[in-house]
């Protein structure tokens, strides 16, 4: 029964719109995986300032450190960054879960998307 109404809808839909469609989906999926890589890159950044301040906090807590906080240049101190910035790769890493779980949705969307209108897409060498 679904896949009449999987190709029913698909013969409703002109060359036109399966285009389009197609290549709405190609580019949300890009969309979603430059913003992965680029949150991961955040995150490994975080994590790479905190090992270096980790360091700090053991020997000395109340040592000067400067943070740039919506484009301005703050004055703290390392105690009161370090979890600051835990918080900040923590809620980048959950950020980077969600997006991982819509790309999988997305496709997902974008193969079903394919098999109800029959596109096989032909590599070029």
């Amino acid at each position: 029964m679904s896949t009449s109404k999987g190709k029913a809808k698909a013969s409703q839909l002109s060359e036109q719109d399966i285009q389009q469609t197609y290549s709405r989906l190609q580019s949300d999926l890009q969309t979603l995986a430059g913003k992965i890589g680029e949150l991961e890159q955040e995150a490994e950044e975080h994590t790479l300032v905190l090992a270096t301040l980790d360091e700090a906090l053991e020997k000395e807590p109340g040592r000067k450190c400067f943070r740039l906080i919506g484009g301005v240049l703050v004055e703290r101190t390392v105690k009161e960054v370090v979890p600051a910035l835990r918080t900040n790769r923590d809620g980048i890493a959950k950020v980077v879960s969600t997006l991982t779980d819509q790309i999988k949705a997305k496709e997902n969307e974008f193969e079903t998307f394919k098999r109800e209108n029959n596109i096989r897409v032909i590599q070029r060498a």
